[in-house]
């Protein structure tokens, strides 16, 4: 049975934001956004987690959505990171990223403030009722101290633009509880979870290692998608020792940026808290990409 947005199902990449010298790097930004057309990618979703959006500015937020947008030029879609743990500030972002032409925004749960689950649903439903853009709760409880509960997110389903879930709580069981009682596009918010998750009725994956290798998770969502259980579950096991790496070695995006510094692809630069690997563990994340066949 189709999921309400079915258009996003596949492999969506959760870009990191490239620095130079303190500042966006916006030619690296758009050579990422060529890179992810060329492989084919559902869609991109800039200023999320793996873009550390909790240190860009504002205006640097809606800069790097902007330059994503009109890199992509309709080719490719664009789910912007627009949360926020003020329900005004996530309205401002929301409705600006549905102004520049996003598809569709990507919402963490408010975090820190750790609002009731009264408080998520009036957060979502005030931003479904503000902007026309289908939005992707995303619930990462590791992250935000706390959970949407299933029973706040089937209340949310009932609104029409409310149309996806990033599932990075870790949790089958609540996954299965969401995917049972809606017709919410599941997505996966843990690469190793992507199989797992659309065994039970996931439609794909805001990846990380989409970043490196988005043929790859490509490759294991079609498998699975054309009923080749084995194929996926080969593709899952060849991926496995990378895809616990990127979130494993150190807070995400800190080995995502270290790898592809180290492929070439960008300069590595973090920005503050964020601080590089250590020397050990850039060493053991040498190792995995060599391993992998990627150096």
């Amino acid at each position: 049975m189709p999921t309400r947005s079915e258009q996003f199902a596949g492999l969506s990449v959760a870009m990191i934001t490239p620095f130079r010298n303190g500042q966006i790097d916006d030619e690296a930004l758009r050579r990422q956004v060529e890179f992810q057309v060329e492989a084919g990618t559902t869609c991109l979703c800039p200023v999320g987690t793996t873009g550390e959006s909790p240190t860009l500015s504002h205006p640097e937020h809606e800069r790097v959505i902007a330059a994503v947008v009109e890199a992509a030029a309709g080719r490719i879609k664009v789910m912007a990171g627009t949360g926020s743990n003020s329900t005004q500030e996530a309205l401002r972002l929301t409705s600006r990223a549905a102004k520049t032409g996003a598809d569709a925004a990507l919402v963490v749960a408010p975090y820190y403030n750790k609002p009731t689950q009264e408080g998520f649903y009036q957060h979502f439903k005030a931003l479904a009722e503000a902007v026309d853009i289908p939005i992707c709760i995303y619930n990462i409880p590791g992250r935000t101290a706390k959970n949407i509960e299933p029973e706040t997110i089937l209340r949310l389903a009932e609104l029409p633009n409310i149309t996806m879930v990033k599932e990075a709580t870790g949790s089958m069981d609540q996954a299965s509880q969401i995917l049972a009682a809606t017709d919410l596009t599941l997505l996966s918010g843990d690469d190793s979870l992507t199989l797992p998750l659309m065994a039970i009725g996931g439609r794909g994956v805001i990846s990380v290692v989409g970043n490196l290798i988005p043929g790859d998770m490509i490759a294991l969502i079609s498998a699975f998608e054309a009923g080749n259980l084995g194929e996926a579950r080969r593709w899952h096991h060849k991926l496995f020792p990378l895809c616990r790496d990127m979130l494993g070695l150190a807070t995400n995006p800190i080995p995502i940026k270290a790898a592809m510094k180290l492929l070439g692809r960008d300069t590595g630069e973090l920005r503050m808290p964020m601080t590089p690997l250590s020397p050990q563990e850039e060493a053991r994340l040498q190792k995995t990409l060599s391993d992998y066949g990627l150096l």
